[in-house]
């Protein structure tokens, strides 16, 4: 059985073999490759339906990663089997869609009817390859050659530094077309309303509670009606309001600080002035950073156009049950 050193050579070898792939890609892009580049941006943008992306074995599961990484970052895309394609799904491909197929060699036999029909209904087609002269290169309108690099595999066999180099390509076609279009982080987290990106992505207006769920009392009113209002909507926390605007906040630490004749006051007596805030259109995670900075569980969120009234309050829990951290 190899050693602990032998395996870890191996594995520098490869990765080693797989960046010198990606840096010759780099540098073929300053070529033909870029030029190319360039057009199959412009053709993406140009179409009006979607990406079919498709390719066999290996390439077929890179395929699908391309298909996934453009749907989410702003162009419509969706992976087609080529195998499936003869048998019916090509019906899924339509005039306004643009065709990028991936093949290491070029002439993989399961892509013929895929290359056929977009010819014959004149669908604009992408092919990546190795093979300058492949039969994928020769017909394809736009045609981006890979330049050539070792396989990692000893046997220079198994699809390693190839897949490798066309899923870097297909990243950086999404992304091309990603700064384009100027997505934005709005429309990123649409596309990813889940799992910690979104929450990540998540805003204050997004987890805030607002309207009647508001725990405010005006400036003026007794104690004992703060306390109420305290206790009715369960945030630990009340404000108090000057005509609209936020001017004080009496928490669960003031009413510890201020027991003795505490229903005798005011609620501008207990209040803490001047309380601190947030934006409603702030990521939350700034909501959150703000609540550990200050040792406290609850912030009022205010809109831009009135930085003193306030919109909507945001616990603590809530972030956490939104998986913000």
């Amino acid at each position: 059985m190899a050693g602990a050193e032998e395996l870890i050579a191996t594995a520098r070898r490869v990765i080693d073999l797989e960046a010198g792939g990606l840096e010759a890609l780099a540098a073929a892009l300053t070529g033909p490759l870029g030029g190319g580049f360039a057009r199959a941006v412009q053709v993406i943008l140009d179409v009006r339906g979607r990406v079919i992306v498709s390719g066999m074995g290996k390439s077929g599961h890179v395929a699908r990663k391309i298909a996934a990484t453009l749907a989410s970052t702003g162009t419509p895309a969706h992976f087609v089997h080529p195998a499936e394609a003869s048998h019916g799904d090509l019906g899924m491909i339509t005039r306004g869609d643009a065709v990028l197929l991936l093949s290491n060699s070029g002439e993989t036999p399961e892509l013929a009817d895929l290359i056929a029909y977009t010819r014959r209904f004149g669908i604009p087609l992408i092919g990546v390859a190795a093979r300058a002269d492949s039969t994928l290169i020769r017909r394809s309108d736009v045609a981006l050659v890979l330049p050539a690099a070792a396989e990692a595999c000893a046997l220079n066999l198994a699809p390693t530094t190839s897949t490798t180099m066309t899923l870097a390509l297909g990243d950086a076609l999404a992304v091309a077309l990603m700064e384009h279009r100027r997505f934005t982080p709005e429309d990123f987290r649409g596309f990813h309303p889940g799992g910690r990106l979104g929450a990540r992505l998540a805003k204050v207006a997004d987890l805030m509670h607002g309207g009647d769920a508001l725990p405010l009392i005006g400036e003026g009113a007794p104690m004992g009606e703060a306390l109420i209002e305290m206790s009715r909507k369960g945030f630990g926390i009340v404000g108090v309001t000057a005509g609209e605007r936020l001017v004080g906040v009496i928490t669960d630490g003031d009413l510890r600080r201020n027991m003795e004749g505490l229903l005798e006051r005011r609620v501008e007596e207990v209040m803490t002035p001047r309380p601190r805030r947030i934006m409603a259109e702030a990521l939350a995670t700034e909501a959150l950073k703000v609540m550990n900075a200050h040792r406290i569980t609850a912030l009022f969120a205010v809109a831009e156009a009135a930085p003193e009234v306030p919109v909507g309050i945001l616990h603590v829990h809530d972030l956490l049950r939104a998986g913000v951290t």
